[in-house]
């Protein structure tokens, strides 16, 4: 005789999935240290789902620097502090390199792509952007004068708002986007554009959403919240509609290919195909090329956005700095057009970039990683494939490493002479072999759009605004939206 009472059937659900967590949990011998999880849900409901790294750093007071957390009845390694995310990253950097399997990715890029991919479709991935951004000049002249030429199109922009109070989220974001997609796509947007505005949307949007409780609750129980309503739908359904984008320009760059004169790098990923055709296409086939360039669109245009919006705000917020730095700009670059090789010679601006970067922590977690096989590490077992998360906010802002780990401080980056000096704790593009492709392309970004934007106007906030920095939540953590006034300088 079967059993139909929902209530029997949910109970008997519910104790098989106790039993479960309870067996699995004993397999799990000499893990780091941590709070103590609750059947099903673990240690979910002592977790702020809406800034977890600020229950991490606390965890870090009572665990130490490597704890273990559940989430659900998924089991995750967090390393804080410079020396245990190096060692790690680092000097372990072949044991911590996989990702985890994280639904809401593994829905959106099939295994595809070069962010969230592993194994030999990942090396070649990473392999192809990196000597693809060589290519079209990244760290070179020739990428140094595109993001000139797009600092003029802003400029030309911010002017016409005429000393005005206006919101830079979204002019931020269209001219770094406009880098990365005349690298991907071979063109520019204009920043009125309805479809690039939309791409936009899409993006900050699910960058937003992926950080939510609701895609927490997704990716800790993916079968029984498929079908609810909430953020995680709109991920998908955002995802859904920039990979179609995607692939409808597929066919314009086929018919104009020349082998012999890639114009992007989609243009240089179909030569690769018709190269690998012997190999049955193996990497090189259309699902792998549309997740690439959404990885590259999404983390090209973010991150540095965010922190050259960060920038303006800090400025604003201390404008005793802002007249320090452009007095460096008068003293090195004067009227000249700023360039990538000025920064030597500008100490100052070099250590502000560095502490805006540093401050505005905008990825306090770092995308997670994996270890690759069983793995003993600072005295614990983690088996193969444990989720490992190292807290970038935990290095970014250790007291050891910096003075005043909390306030604004551009010292951190400069000796008792004013001269320029390294941190070692310094790691905003992560580290290790899952260390940010882009790094050096967002390092010239940075220098130039902000250099240039001091160089050519004063910012302050509009009469009786209020600056708030608390950064918003998500999966990166931009400010909140302000409004800025920039008044011309020449």
């Amino acid at each position: 005789m079967f059993i139909t009472d929902p209530l029997t059937i949910l109970l008997t659900v519910v104790l098989c999935l106790i039993l479960i967590f309870y067996n699995k949990k004993k397999t799990f011998v000499n893990l780091p240290p941590g709070p103590k999880p609750l059947p099903l849900i673990g240690n979910l409901h002592i977790i702020n789902l809406k800034k977890p790294q600020e229950t991490m750093m606390e965890f870090s007071k009572r665990y130490g620097s490597i704890f273990t957390l559940y989430i659900g009845p998924k089991k995750m390694v967090v390393l804080c502090g410079y020396e245990m995310v190096k060692d790690a990253l680092i000097n372990h950097a072949d044991d911590f390199s996989d990702r985890p399997n994280i639904p809401i990715f593994k829905d959106i890029l099939k295994g595809y792509g070069v962010i969230f991919s592993n194994g030999e479709n990942w090396k070649a991935m990473r392999r192809f952007t990196l000597s693809t951004l060589r290519d079209f000049g990244m760290g070179s002249k020739i990428i140094e004068n595109k993001i000139n030429e797009e600092c003029d199109f802003l400029l030309d922009k911010i002017k016409s708002y005429k000393g005005k109070p206006f919101e830079n989220t979204m002019i931020m974001n269209g001219a770094v986007a406009n880098i990365i997609v005349s690298i991907l796509l071979g063109h520019r947007f204009d920043y009125q554009d309805p479809k690039f505005l939309r791409l936009m949307h899409l993006i900050n949007e699910s960058l937003r959403l992926l950080a939510s409780p609701m895609v927490m609750m997704y990716n800790t129980f993916p079968m029984l919240c498929r079908w609810l309503p909430g953020g995680h739908r709109a991920v998908l359904q955002n995802s859904k509609e920039l990979l179609d984008y995607i692939r409808e320009t597929f066919p314009e760059h086929r018919e104009s290919l020349d082998i012999n004169d890639q114009r992007d790098l989609i243009e240089t990923f179909f030569v690769k195909q018709q190269e690998e055709k012997s190999n049955n296409g193996l990497f090189f086939h259309n699902d792998n090329l549309m997740m690439l360039v959404t990885d590259l669109f999404a983390a090209g245009t973010e991150t540095t956005s965010t922190t050259i919006r960060w920038s303006l705000l800090l400025m604003i917020k201390y404008p005793d700095i802002q007249k320090k730095v452009q007095e460096e700009i008068e003293k090195v670059i004067g009227l000249k057009q700023p360039q990538a090789e000025h920064r030597k010679m500008m100490p100052y601006t070099d250590a502000v970039i560095h502490e805006i970067q540093r401050f505005s922590n905008i990825l306090p977690i770092n995308l997670p990683h994996a270890t690759t096989r069983d793995v003993t590490f600072r005295g614990y077992n983690l088996p193969k494939g444990t989720h490992v998360v190292p807290l970038l906010a935990s290095v970014l802002r250790e007291k050891s490493h910096f003075e005043k780990p909390d306030e604004f401080y551009p010292q951190h980056f400069l000796d008792s002479q004013g001269n320029f000096v390294k941190n070692e704790a310094f790691l905003p593009f992560s580290a290790g072999k899952r260390s940010c492709a882009g790094e050096n392309l967002a390092k010239m970004e940075l220098f130039l759009f902000f250099t240039r934007l001091l160089q050519n106007f004063t910012f302050h906030a509009p009469t009786e605004a209020v600056l708030d920095l608390t950064p918003a939540s998500g999966l990166t953590t931009p400010p909140m939206p302000y409004d800025i006034c920039a008044l011309p300088r020449q």
